[in-house]
């Protein structure tokens, strides 16, 4: 049986911190980065445990900016 096993990309130049895709994820992989600012001074998120991500996609989908990309790959257990 294999298992999905997602991970997500930030475009850091264009999120602004907006936290949407934080309320949205169901397993809670997604947190702003501590203490660091992209080019135009917004606190972007990051991947702050990415083991967890399932590849849903529910942060790409909410992300008013198209920051997150998500991709797929199947694990063999």
């Amino acid at each position: 049986m294999s298992k999905i096993k997602g991970a997500i990309v930030v475009d850091t130049d264009r999120c602004k911190g907006c936290q949407l895709c934080i309320v949205a994820c169901p397993k809670d992989v997604i947190d702003l980065a501590q203490k660091k600012v992209n080019v135009h001074g917004y606190p972007y998120v990051e991947a702050a445990d990415p083991d967890k991500c399932i590849g849903c996609t529910a942060c790409a989908v909410v992300c008013p900016d198209g920051c997150i990309t998500v991709y797929r790959m199947k694990v063999e257990e």
